[in-house]
Parts: structure tokens; C-alpha cells; sequence
């Protein structure tokens, strides 16, 4: 049986194979289609990635209708475009990006002190540093700063366009010291955290699926100039459904490391990407840059994000911080709504329906839903705090 037959018959059965993934396919996944440019709100395109200013989105995230426009546009360029974007100025202030920066740090410092030593997915341990479950460590250490950090539609935006609502956000902190080594080219969770032979056990429309359920980002946290290593990317690798079983093999990675590119992102900048995407973090060639992101894997609420954090815990931390602002009005329902969407658990299920049934529709409500009453009707910090862990104890077993 000849290659292309094999290939063929393993997409009869509804199964991939490593050993049936074609380069040559691969590349010809890469070519530009007549579509691929068709981009109203991109402000430029650099090295087939396009990019947006944020300060030049400013209606288009205001108005309802722009806004669904602007989400159309970029849930198309993750799925069968670029597969990668980059948002400028997400923080044209960046002060909440130099309060986080200073929590992270200092968390790095500690877990170091205390003897732990966080390893990346797909690098070699040494130069770089990574904090595991930054979310809910920047929420309980710091929550004024988590507050001032997430309170950015822009993340919901882009988020919601291609998870929709209830989105999960998670996110782990990698700093890349002078010397920091590159990652190898992978695709990412789900299936890209799987073994070859795991991989090959799903049938093919869980590939195809798998991509829809997170989507991931990088914060910038300090300027990155190419040489510092910003993420090394191939556009529209997105498109080649064998992907997750050939991203392991040496003709992939090759090619990967022939053709990919690297942009500069300034602090403040944000890069989004479909995590089907073939990418890596790059070297850290300079002398004096610690190249520090906020690593964003946000998932769906349909779909099982990859670290388990204390929701309710957070939630008590971060109302009193709004709650004050909201009385006085010096923060809107939507900076708020931003805060909370990066805090709050959004999707009702699981849950213990016989403590916790429906009430007046199909689902009980949210952890999401009775934060934002709460905020909206100015409770307490007292009360709010009582009615989450009330709620948090009838979804229990």
C-alpha cells in the first residue's frame, strides 16, 4: 500500500496515524488562500500575522454591532486563517502590567526560597521560570491588582470570540532569563498534551474539535525585541488536521524552524493564537532581558481547563475590591463584568442538583450570575460572601 493510500484508508477509519502524516501536505495546508487578507479591522499585517491597534478599536469594541463584526473577523483569522493575531496596546496604561509584574516576581522569589522548581511543558529546565496557577496567586496575594489587571474588555472580546461566554480563564507566568533556551514546536492542549498513542486512540473530528475548547494568549510583560525570544510561530499550521500526531516528528520540526517567525511585542502587547497553531517560545539571545509573559490558556466553559483553582476563594477577595468603585462609580459594569469573567466560575454544571436545581429556567444560577447581582444590587461584602460559600456548599456532592 503506497503512502497516499495508507493516509486515505486511516481517514476511512476515522483514525490518524503518525506515521501517515505528509509534509507535503503540511505545506500545502501554509498556502495563502484569496480570503486570507480580507481583514477590515487589522491596522497591519507583519510576516502573515495580523496585527490590531486596541486604541484604534475603541468604537468597534463600544458598539454592539462593530463589536460582533470584529469577533467574526477574529474567530475566522484563529480558525482558517493566520491562526494567530496580535493586539497592541491591550494596556495602553501599563501600570496594572508593572503591580502584576511585581506579584509575580515576588512569587517566583518565594517558591524558589521554599525549594520548588517549576518546569516547562516543552523546554529544558534551567534559565527559565515558571509560576504554575498565576491566576489565583495574583488574586489572593494581590486582589486590587488582579482587579486593575483583568478589568480590559479587550480580553472578554477576544476571548468570547472564540470561546463564547463563560469562558474559564487561567494562566501561568514564564520568565526567560538571558541564556533561556527555546522551547521545541508543539501544538497545545488538549490534544497536544497527549502521548503519540493516545492521540491516535481519538477519532478524527475530536482533532478537529479539540482547538475549539481553549484558546491561548501571552501578556507581555516587558518589552520583547526579537532577540529576547518572543514566540517563534507558523502561521496557518492551524489547518493541517493531522497536526497533533505530527508535531513530534523531526521533518515537522524542521520545516518549523526553517519557516516560522517571531514578532516583537512591546509591554502592554498581547498575542492570541489557536492552539492547533505550530509554535514555540524562542531563545533568549540578549544579555540583560528578562523576558517575562503572562501565559493566558482560556478555555471553554464546555471543556476542562488544564489547572483547578479555588473560584469561590477568589471571589471573596475581589468583590470587596469592586464593590466600593461601583458605589462610587469611578468603575463601569462592563470593567467590572471583565473582572469577574477572569474570576468567576460562568457555567452552572457541574453541579449537585439535588441541593442546587434549577429555579426559574434550565440551569441554576452561576457563580458568575450571583457575583454580578450581588454587585449590581450593592450587597455587602458580608452578605456576598455568605450567599458564594452557601452557593459553593449546594454544588458539593
Amino acid at each position: 500500500m503506497s503512502a497516499t493510500e495508507s493516509r486515505r484508508d486511516a481517514r476511512g477509519r476515522n483514525r490518524y496515524r503518525e506515521q501517515d502524516c505528509s509534509l507535503e501536505d503540511f505545506v500545502a495546508a501554509l498556502r495563502p488562500c484569496p480570503d486570507d487578507d480580507s481583514l477590515r479591522f487589522a491596522a497591519q499585517t507583519i510576516d502573515r500575522v495580523p496585527v490590531y491597534d486596541c486604541h484604534e478599536l475603541g468604537n468597534a469594541l463600544e458598539d454592539a454591532p462593530r463589536r460582533a463584526d470584529l469577533q467574526a473577523e477574529w474567530a475566522n483569522v484563529l480558525n482558517v486563517g493566520a491562526g494567530v493575531l496580535v493586539l497592541k496596546r491591550v494596556y495602553a496604561d501599563t501600570a496594572p502590567i508593572d503591580d502584576a509584574t511585581r506579584v509575580f516576581e515576588s512569587l517566583i522569589r518565594q517558591e524558589r526560597e521554599a525549594g520548588g522548581a517549576a518546569a516547562d511543558h516543552f523546554a529544558k529546565a534551567g534559565a527559565n521560570d515558571r509560576l504554575w496557577n498565576a491566576q489565583e496567586k495574583l488574586c489572593l496575594r494581590a486582589p486590587a491588582v488582579f482587579a486593575r489587571y483583568f478589568a480590559s474588555p479587550v480580553l472578554c472580546t477576544i476571548a468570547e470570540a472564540w470561546l463564547g461566554p463563560h469562558f474559564q480563564m487561567t494562566s501561568q507566568v514564564n520568565v526567560v532569563r538571558p541564556g533561556g533556551q527555546a522551547q521545541q514546536a508543539h501544538r497545545d492542549y488538549h490534544l497536544g498534551f497527549q502521548t503519540v498513542a493516545e492521540a491516535e486512540r481519538y477519532p478524527a473530528h475530536v482533532h478537529a474539535m479539540s482547538p475549539f475548547l481553549t484558546l491561548q494568549g501571552a501578556i507581555a510583560h516587558t518589552d520583547m525585541p526579537v532577540e529576547s525570544g518572543p514566540t517563534k510561530l507558523l502561521p496557518y499550521s492551524q489547518r493541517y488536521a493531522e497536526g497533533y500526531l505530527a508535531w513530534r516528528r523531526q521533518d515537522f520540526r524542521d520545516y518549523f524552524e526553517t519557516h516560522c517567525v517571531q514578532l516583537p511585542l512591546e509591554k502592554g502587547d498581547a498575542l492570541f493564537f489557536n492552539p492547533a497553531l505550530f509554535h514555540a517560545a524562542g531563545s533568549n539571545r540578549t544579555t540583560s532581558v528578562q523576558r517575562m509573559a503572562n501565559l493566558l490558556q482560556i478555555s471553554s466553559a464546555y471543556g476542562r481547563a488544564m489547572e483547578s483553582m479555588n473560584r469561590a476563594k477568589m471571589c471573596e477577595v475581589v468583590y470587596p475590591v469592586l464593590l466600593d468603585p461601583m458605589r462610587k462609580g469611578i468603575i463601569t459594569l462592563e470593567e467590572a463584568d471583565a473582572v469577574i469573567a477572569s474570576c468567576a466560575e460562568g457555567y452552572p454544571f457541574p453541579t449537585n442538583l439535588d441541593r442546587d436545581p434549577p429555579q426559574s429556567g434550565l440551569a441554576p444560577q452561576s457563580q458568575q450570575g450571583l457575583f454580578r447581582r450581588a454587585l449590581t444590587e450593592l450587597w455587602s461584602a458580608d452578605r456576598f460572601i455568605a450567599a458564594i460559600r452557601e452557593q459553593d456548599e449546594r454544588r458539593k456532592p
